[in-house]
């Protein structure tokens, strides 16, 4: 305990060896950022974080849905993180991606924090980790179930893409689309 009552938020310890020079003596400070969350949650300060895009063709929706992802996973409250996406393109294919990406967070960013996944990108999570085994059932299927409709949405977006635009029947079910008409493109939005 500190002299204010708290556990200490770190720990520090010099390294082992040689002291170069007599003048040279490294230090390594290991925090424990439980204890930080626990003493400080309520006066942590608010964040913003921008991720911005310019064109759907050089960077693919797929991968600043990603993006966007991972930044809503963070270890962080939830009421004090705020994302937002700039897409200087204007484009509905982006938009559309953005779309289906926040029906997929709905289980996503759950599944993070219940099963403390890192890396908390989807693509690279899903791509890197090998299906868990049968020791835990319930998280098994959580996997199988989150890796299917991570591969679902991206089909979707890459069949979108494709074609270069939202078909009309995507494009009445949220009223975001109607911001965007058939004349525009990247020079004219």
């Amino acid at each position: 305990m500190g002299r204010d009552g708290h556990l200490p938020l770190f720990e520090t310890k010099t390294s082992k060896g040689r002291i170069l020079f007599g003048l040279w003596n490294p230090i390594y400070r290991y925090t424990f950022k439980d204890r930080l969350s626990q003493r400080y949650e309520k006066v942590l300060p608010g964040i913003d974080i921008f991720v911005c895009t310019a064109n759907p063709i050089i960077e693919p929706p797929t991968m600043v849905i990603n993006t966007v992802l991972s930044v809503m996973a963070y270890d962080y409250l939830p009421e004090k993180l705020s994302v937002y996406l700039s897409d200087d393109c204007g484009s509905c294919l982006t938009f559309y991606a953005l779309l289906e990406a926040s029906q997929f967070s709905k289980l996503w960013l759950p599944l993070c924090k219940k099963f403390k996944v890192k890396p908390r990108c989807p693509e690279a999570y899903l791509s890197s980790t090998p299906e868990p085994n049968d020791d835990d059932p319930q998280k098994a299927e959580e996997w199988s179930s989150i890796k299917k409709l991570y591969e679902n949405m991206r089909n979707r977006m890459e069949a979108a893409m494709k074609v270069g635009q939202i078909s009309e029947e995507i494009r009445k079910q949220h009223k975001g689309f109607g911001e965007w008409d058939f004349v525009s493109d990247p020079r004219n939005h």
